[in-house]
């Protein structure tokens, strides 16, 4: 065995060799970091978000072909890429040489906002191309569904790739047998005069055409060395770790020999992650390269071999392969993998993850092994001592020592029988997502009825997802054996196999009862579906289903999405260089799609620059009984640990009423609360040595963590806030009836795609602090950053070029973390940089609150509420909120007054709510949507449409107030700055288009860096969807007074150009620097009173959901969603109805999936998108249809316009209340009537246990009290 003592690979086109390679190295950082190609991104670090996905291509000198396929850098251990050539998104096109075509209409679909996830898209689609130049929108859908995107709403990048597509166009799916696109929307007439339908809001014909000629070569280099190198194991080795790289199967046999416990690691998917966040070590490595019998293809008489090595990718491509050339009876069981590989994780996982992994990993909610323990399948082992046969089944599943893999043996291939005539095979699985996310419980089922006479000849069931390895219902299937298949022998089987699977009550991952109901969901889907098949191979012995039964087997799942956008005519009027109220594309999005657009953490490094990482609490409520830092301090690389005691009388700091500490210094009051900060010269040493610091925690009492708790303990933060409109009394003696309850929201996290990042340089001189952070708040910064140095405000300049995604939580946290990274600088001299890993940041930062809302509603019969009585409770205090009845006759009418007080025109609420009603065709579609329900019974749909009223201020003049800098050069350009951050929200395309119509000058004379506390003091937050609003009458107010300065000089000039305006004003010394400023909007609230004129304006709309549930896995699927938004005049629509999109998926994912699950001792679960699910692309509605009001009132904000970004949250709930809709026909037509109360996000667990039927009424229930549960409701 000859030692190679160097890895050889290619980045985009450029050999990249590395001598003494550490095995423990990733791609995403050697990326990032060695190569400074910053383009890819981290996002989660688990391969869950898409966010660094590149590019692999490898050479096969077998088969001749190069291998294209998308991968997860994060992942990837560097040592794993000898040989291959990598891909990121700066080789495939830049602002410097030619931008690609999918960075073009990416960017000019203007499907970024932040950017921050748009690399990863960028690959994951260029990739796609590479293999597939004009692909189908399946294809393309499946490329994106391991790509998440918190901003976007994912239209518009659909709409990008749909340009790639033979049919661009037309969605392909006619669901009604008509495209949407067809006749406008419904076939219906346009709206009326004032906004036009465009479902384009780019110019297709423009774009650059995809020329596979032009894409980088694979290079020669790498295609010799595969075909004429000598076969040689590779070894790379570190002080901690050995990697070993055998590259015949003779030497891997070795290695296992030698190293019975090394993992064989092949796409380091289940590896990787374990290392990564279970702090699991592994000494050796053994990672096979081309092993030739490892990626074996056979045919056999029986069935299928496959080779371990395969990814399930190449195993999804030779199955569909397969299904197509065999008849149908053969392929069963290949037809149930297929399913499952479908929607098993992302593109890059699937193309990562080998056959061998998956099946030796045993996770418990595995979606393959259960289907292929019912199979009959066998695994093939091989070691020095020989080749040996194993079944794959219960015994190998649980690991039972007789039934598993010797340390030595490795696993080389897999035999899938196919299935016999009269044999059946089904997979099933339900996720908290359609997509890429974890099943929740999944099965494999098996029947073989022998000749036809409708006994049970042999039963298999399997389950994933219900214990700690998939579990066979072995008991129950043989008690089946020889009965005949009716609902006699299914009623018996349910009862059975709950008997067997059983679950406790303190089972991991909860959703205990919904788990039980789902075992039987499919043991009774496998029934019907099988009865189906039966009736029809043998019509005359087997009766048919009832008709309304039948939609239990249909699939949920669509994939071609359509949309129409309207917005508003510009005015005859306009000057055509105006670019006010045109469709432009987000100013950075070209730089977002080739990975130019620099975010904070891809600043390049400061000589001797220092990475802190936090230590925090593992207990919610506890008293610290002792910190010991010296093992962690011994570390090597280890510069300082920063505790309590460091910051002394610095360590907190007063924002709003009270104080808050940094560090924890005797007690913490929640996990994660910050404790101690570890120094160190690398990223990798600081986290090493964060683990190694001990605390000693003595838990205190209460342990408070949910909102009945605090009621219960009177744990509040303020006192509560109340608004009182009449007199409730009084109304509720007159009322016909009366209405209480409550209902329970969930909390949201932000998942911003970018984490808390920043990096702090002291200057070297005067003391003088330069903060380049994250943030939607660089005034606060400066602020505690100055407070804690005990500086003056104008020693600390804080910088912020652009933010990837905020949302709101990117405020008081960042402050406090940037405070200790900025002591620590100041302290050691030295540049510290700080970037929270995905896991950190959730634990540390906070999120969208739950809230309780306790209601007594007194109505009329006619439907009018008389009277209302609210109380709302949420865990940062409790604050009294006005409620939106989804009923017309409750609705304001056009001059009315709110609750506290304040006058407003509500004419545009009314017309959104008609023109909804309108576009969506509600009354035709709600008679067809009964007669859908009438005819199916175990599949419902629901539509519901709610109006939205926005309150758009900030509660008081002075935080409205924002500056503005505007400086003319003599060669005619203008450098623009102002107080606004740019998160995704378009802030500064905006701030051009109004620089350009202010000064008469195109945009591209325009320039905008981003903004700073040193040009612009004192900024208000970024927030409250005014960003644009209040900083663009500042950068007005700039540019009005630099031309009545310069008006003379163009009086006298009028066909002059702006470089000879700026010279004769220079040389007239007339200043051509001037700051524009806005006082804020009037707004006062006085609380005593519960009166006041807190709001500018308000947004309305009105969105209409329709969706279809599966009542017996409770899944359900977006079939169409219309919005209608009063948008005042739109300064950039495109950004707006971006805004709106991106605001409508997020609050989808608040009132449908997004859950965070806690321990009973507060512990958060999830802490990534493993655990945690935002909304894919598989979540976005089937149709989406977005119209802007035509602009109607006049007001005086800018230009008449409105902010946009936060209100269209609100109407996701259309999503959530289209559920309700549909869980209450399924209710009413199992007989169960009256009021349901449904709590917030309506996950597949509320939607099926809210659908009771027999098989809920069948599983056993815990007493509460009588075990720990795994989460509680916080």
């Amino acid at each position: 065995m000859d030692r190679a003592s160097e890895l050889l690979f290619y980045v985009n086109g450029r050999k990249v060799i590395e001598k003494n390679v550490d095995p423990e190295t990733m791609l995403l950082p050697y990326l990032r970091k060695k190569l400074r190609l910053t383009g890819t991104k981290y996002g989660c670090g688990g391969g869950g978000c898409g966010a660094c996905t590149v590019m692999i291509s490898r050479y096969n000198p077998i088969t001749k072909r190069i291998r294209h396929h998308p991968a997860n850098a994060c992942l990837i251990p560097i040592c794993s890429l000898y040989g291959a050539a990598i891909t990121t998104v700066e080789g495939i096109g830049s602002t410097h040489t030619r931008i690609h075509p999918v960075q073009e209409r990416i960017a000019k679909c203007h499907g970024t906002q932040c950017g921050f996830c748009t690399p990863g898209m960028v690959m994951s689609i260029y990739t796609l191309l590479r293999n597939h130049p004009e692909p189908t929108l399946d294809q393309l859908t499946d490329a994106l569904g391991g790509n998440l995107c918190r901003c976007t709403g994912y239209r518009p990048i659909i709409d990008a790739c749909k340009t790639f597509c033979k049919t661009s166009g037309c969605c392909q799916s006619k669901e009604n047998g008509v495209c949407c696109l067809d006749q406008g929307i419904n076939g219906l007439p346009e709206f009326e005069e004032g906004s036009k339908t465009s479902p384009k809001l780019f110019a297709e014909e423009e774009f650059l055409p995809l020329d596979p000629t032009q894409e980088l070569i694979f290079p020669p280099e790498l295609m010799i060395m595969a075909e004429k190198q000598s076969q040689r194991t590779r070894v790379f080795g570190s002080e901690r770790m050995m990697w070993f790289s055998p590259v015949t199967l003779k030497e891997l046999l070795e290695f296992k020999f030698k190293y019975p416990q090394a993992p064989v690691v092949m796409g380091n998917t289940s590896v990787g992650p374990e290392v990564k966040f279970k702090g699991v070590f592994h000494p050796v490595i053994i990672s096979p390269d081309r092993i030739e019998e490892l990626s074996v293809v056979n045919h056999t008489y029986n069935g299928l071999t496959l080779g371990a090595g395969l990814s399930l990718a190449q195993v999804k491509d030779i199955l569909a392969d397969v299904v197509q050339k065999l008849p149908e009876e053969k392929t069963q069981m290949y037809r149930a993998l297929l399913k499952h590989l479908g929607t098993l994780a992302g593109s890059q996982i699937r193309n990562m993850a080998s056959l061998g992994g998956h099946i030796i990993s045993r996770h418990p909610d595995s979606d393959l092994n259960p289907i292929l323990a019912v199979g009959n399948c066998t695994l093939n082992l091989l070691s020095k001592e020989g080749k040996r046969q194993i079944p794959l089944n219960e015994q190998f599943l649980s690991k039972c020592p007789n039934a598993d893999l010797k340390p030595q043996e490795i696993l080389v291939s897999v035999n899938i029988p196919y299935s016999r005539k009269w044999e059946f095979v089904s997979a099933f699985r339900q996720a908290q997502r359609q997509e890429n996310a974890l099943a929740i419980v999944n099965s494999g089922m098996r029947v073989f009825f022998g000749e036809g006479v409708g006994i049970i000849r042999e039963l298999c069931i399997s389950y994933g997802g219900v214990g700690s390895t998939a579990i066979c219902a072995k008991n129950s299937c043989q008690e089946l054996i020889g009965r005949r298949w009716n609902e006699e022998m299914l009623d018996i089987a349910c009862r059975l196999v709950l008997d067997e699977v059983s679950l406790l009550g303190s089972a991991p991952g909860g959703k205990v009862e919904f788990k039980r109901t789902l075992i039987i969901s499919f043991l009774f889907k496998f029934y019907l579906e099988v009865s189906q098949i039966l009736k029809k191979m043998d019509p005359v012995h087997y009766p048919s289903l009832a008709d309304k039964y039948e939609s239990a087997l249909e699939d949920l799942h669509s994939k071609h999405h359509c949309s129409t956008l309207k917005y508003q005519n510009i005015g005859p009027k306009q000057h055509p260089q105006d670019p006010i109220g045109h469709p432009i594309m987000h100013l950075s999005g070209v730089k977002h799609a080739t990975g130019e657009a620099i975010y904070c953490d891809d600043m390049p490094p400061v000589d001797q620059e220092l990475f802190l990482t936090f230590v925090t609490s593992s207990r919610a409520h506890a008293k610290i009984v002792s910190i010991d830092l010296s093992e962690a301090l011994s570390m090597p690389g280890v510069v300082d640990i920063m505790t309590a005691e460091h910051l002394s009388d610095v360590n907190s700091f007063c924002f709003f009423t009270e104080a808050e500490k940094f560090l924890a210094t005797d007690k913490v009051f929640c996990v994660g609360q910050l404790v101690c900060a570890v120094l160190a010269d690398s990223e990798v040493q600081a986290k090493r040595a964060a683990k190694r610091v001990k605390i000693v925690y003595q838990d205190l009492e209460p342990l408070i963590l949910t909102i009945e708790e605090s009621i219960q303990h009177n744990s509040f933060f303020e006192p509560e806030r109340k608004l009182e409109y009449g007199n409730v009394d009084e109304a509720f003696k007159v009322v016909d009836q009366i209405l209480e309850g409550e209902i329970h929201m969930g909390g949201q996290e932000h998942f911003y795609m970018e984490t808390q990042s920043m990096l702090v340089v002291p200057k070297g001189e005067d003391q003088e602090m330069d903060v380049y952070v994250s943030t939607q708040f660089p005034k606060y910064i400066q602020d505690i950053v100055a407070s804690t140095l005990k500086l003056p405000a104008n020693k600390v300049m804080c910088h912020v070029r652009r933010v990837g995604g905020a949302f709101g939580g990117k405020v008081l946290k960042t402050g406090i973390i940037a405070a200790v990274t900025a002591f620590a600088a100041n302290k050691h001299g030295r540049a510290v940089r700080c970037a929270l890993e995905r896991g950190e940041d959730m634990l540390i930062t906070g999120g969208r609150h739950p809230y309780l809302g306790k209601y007594k509603a007194g109505f009329m019969n006619d439907g009018r509420i008389l009277a209302l009585d609210m109380e709302h409770y949420s865990n940062a205090g409790a604050s009294l909120d006005e409620s939106l009845f989804v009923r017309m006759i409750n609705m304001y009418k056009e001059i009315d007054q709110t609750p506290y007080k304040q006058e407003i025109n509500a004419k545009n609420l009314t017309q959104c709510w008609r023109e909804c009603m309108a576009m969506s065709s509600y009354s035709l579609r709600k008679v067809v949507v009964e007669k859908f329900n009438a005819e199916n019974y175990w599949k419902k749909k629901g539509l519901a449409m709610v109006p939205l009223k926005y309150p758009v201020g900030l509660g008081s003049r002075a935080a409205g107030q924002a500056a503005a800098l505007v400086h003319i050069y003599l060669d005619g350009s203008v450098l623009v700055t102002h107080g606004g951050i740019e998160m995704g929200q378009g802030v500064h395309t905006k701030m051009i288009q109004v620089v350009s119509r202010e000064l008469r000058m195109p945009m591209s004379n325009v320039h905008l860096r981003g903004t700073s506390t040193e040009t612009v003091p004192n900024a208000n937050i970024s927030g409250g969807s005014v960003v644009a609003d209040l900083n663009g009458l500042a950068v007005k107010d700039a540019c009005q007074t630099l031309l009545k300065r310069l008006e003379p000089i163009i009086s006298k000039n009028p066909k002059g150009t702006w470089k000879d305006w700026a010279q004769t004003a220079f040389d007239e010394s007339i200043s051509l620097s001037a700051v524009g400023y806005f006082r804020g909007y009037e707004s006062d609230m006085n609380w005593e009173k519960g009166e006041g004129h807190p709001f500018e304006y308000f947004v309305y709309g009105a969105a209409c959901s329709e969706v279809e549930i599966d009542c017996l896995t409770g899944d359900h699927k977006n079939i169409r969603t219309d919005i209608v938004m009063d948008v005042g005049c739109s300064i950039n629509p495109a950004i707006d109805i971006g805004q709106i999109e991106g605001a409508f998926i997020q609050g989808m994912g608040l009132y449908t999936i997004e859950e965070l699950n806690y321990s009973p001792q507060g512990i958060l679960h999830t802490r990534g998108p493993d655990q945690y699910k935002i909304p894919a692309i598989c979540d976005m509605p089937t149709e989406l249809h977005i119209a802007l009001l035509p602009p109607s009132q006049n007001s005086n904000t800018l230009y008449s316009s409105k902010g946009l970004g936060e209100s269209g949250v609100f109407l996701g709930c259309s999503v959530f209340f289209a559920i309700h809709d549909a869980v209450s026909a399924a209710r009413q037509e199992r007989g169960l009537h009256g009021p349901l109360s449904l709590n917030s996000p309506l996950t597949p667990e509320k939607i099926r246990m809210a659908c009771e039927d027999k098989f809920t009424k069948m599983i056993p229930r815990d007493e509460p009290g009588s075990y720990v549960p795994w989460n509680v409701p916080i």
